[in-house]
């Protein structure tokens, strides 16, 4: 799972904890993201999972992935609130989950650090970090439904007992509901979320990866030497060598501890 997809996961598991509802988690790829899936219900939260996969899907851009999972969102009903993860691991442009939300034309707060939901008033209202500032943060509020990018200095809260009886009792149930995943799986191709396969995977893709250039590997300047501890001639060298290292004085006591 993206690292970055668990602070959305722990905000709407919040959410569930204060508010109640259903938690669904939704993502396009392989079938072996089934697994990724089924991660983030027992690590996290779930009620129920979601996977799109096709292979009309394969190669998607940014914008090519954000229409696929909108279509798979709108054929959820009308979630109240949307929430994504800040960027992935490996592109981390940070444009899926805004590209998904132009879609699905709902307003949109990023960089959300804590939020709370007016139930009454159907509004939410979120702290977020301030663009180019880590040290300022913004209060904004806006009407539900709306989508949620949760940054990586979000920390969710439960204020009361009750909500943390609450937290506790429901990952029990996630974590018993992950080890029987698949009974609460639902998988879906293009077909069935009504998308042309003309705008979505290679074929709808705007930009293109022309190569990658990989991270060169620093090459290797010391050398180990496995010593056996039970040979005390090797271990004497070993301690030797870690006394001409450290020096006089406290040298003694730092070989001490290395040979032990």
């Amino acid at each position: 799972m993206n690292p970055n997809d668990r602070f959305a996961l722990e905000a709407a598991l919040q959410t569930r904890v204060r508010h109640g509802g259903r938690v669904s988690v939704m993502s396009m790829g392989p079938p072996g993201y089934k697994e990724v899936l089924q991660e983030a219900m027992e690590t996290v939260y779930a009620d129920d999972l979601h996977l799109v996969s096709d292979r009309e899907m394969a190669a998607a851009d940014t914008w090519a992935t954000a229409i696929t999972l909108s279509a798979g969102i709108e054929t959820l009903g009308e979630p109240d609130v949307v929430f994504a993860g800040f960027k992935t691991a490996d592109g981390e442009t940070g444009h899926t989950g805004p590209q998904t939300n132009w879609c699905l034309d709902m307003p949109l707060v990023t960089h959300v650090v804590s939020l709370d939901i007016d139930e009454e008033a159907g509004t939410l209202r979120a702290k977020r970090l301030v663009e180019g500032d880590i040290e300022e943060i913004e209060t904004v509020e806006t009407e539900l439904p709306a989508f949620v990018v949760a940054d990586p200095e979000f920390e969710p809260s439960y204020r009361t007992a009750g909500e943390r009886l609450t937290l506790k009792d429901l990952r029990e149930e996630t974590k018993a509901r992950a080890e029987n995943y698949e009974e609460h799986l639902t998988v879906r191709d293009h077909a069935d979320i009504n998308v042309d396969p003309d705008y979505i995977g290679l074929d709808g893709s705007p930009t293109i990866v022309s190569s990658v250039d990989p991270i060169p590997k620093a090459p290797a300047e010391r050398e180990a030497t496995m010593v056996d501890p039970d040979d005390t001639g090797a271990m004497q060298d070993v301690l030797t060598a870690m006394q001409s290292a450290v020096g006089d004085g406290d040298g003694g006591d730092a070989a001490a501890a290395g040979g032990d």
